[in-house]
C-alpha cells in the first residue's frame, strides 16, 4: 500500500501538505502517515524540572497530531496512523524512512514566504538524492482548491 508520511506541526504549510497527502491517498488507494516531532530540550540541571518540560512539549505535539488525525478522518472517512517522536526532526524524520519501506513519499509544505523551513532545506539541499523514496514539497501559498487539483 501506497503511504505518504507527513510530518505535522502548527504551521500552515503542515496543513498544506496533509491536504495534499491525504487527497493523493485517496486516489491512490493509499495512506496517511503522521509524525509529530518534538524537540529533544536542552539539559536542565534539574531532572525532575526537564522531564516536565520534555512531558508537556510531547503532549502538546500527540493533541496537535490527533486533532489533524480527526480532521483528517471527517474529510475524507480515512484514519491516518499516528506517531510522536522525540528528537532531532530531521534525524528522525530520515531514521523513520529507513527503518519504513512501505512509504511512498515524504510530503513537506513549504513557507510561502521567507525560508522553506528546516526539514523541507535538509531534504531538498543534503538528503535529496538519498531518500528512499520521492520527496513532495507543496507551495505553502496555494489555495485548497489548488492543492485538490493538484492532487
Amino acid at each position: 500500500m501506497r503511504t505518504y508520511l507527513v510530518i505535522m506541526d502548527e504551521t500552515p504549510e503542515a496543513k498544506v501538505a496533509l491536504r495534499f497527502a491525504s487527497r493523493r491517498a485517496a486516489k491512490t488507494g493509499g495512506s496517511v502517515h503522521l509524525i509529530a516531532l518534538v524537540p529533544k530540550q536542552a539539559f536542565v540541571a534539574f531532572g525532575g524540572v526537564q522531564a516536565t518540560i520534555e512531558e508537556e512539549a510531547k503532549s502538546r505535539a500527540e493533541v496537535l497530531v490527533m486533532a489533524a488525525a480527526g480532521s483528517l478522518l471527517a474529510e475524507s472517512g480515512r484514519m491516518p496512523s499516528i506517531s510522536v517522536r522525540v528528537g532531532d526532526g530531521a534525524k528522525v524524520v530520515q531514521d523513520y524512512l529507513t527503518e519504513n519501506a512501505q512509504i511512498a513519499a515524504l510530503v513537506l509544505g513549504a513557507a510561502a514566504e521567507g525560508s522553506p523551513g528546516p526539514l523541507v532545506h535538509h531534504f531538498a539541499n543534503h538528503k535529496a538524492g538519498q531518500l528512499p523514496c520521492p520527496l513532495m514539497i507543496v507551495p505553502g501559498g496555494l489555495s485548497e482548491e489548488d492543492i485538490d487539483a493538484l492532487s
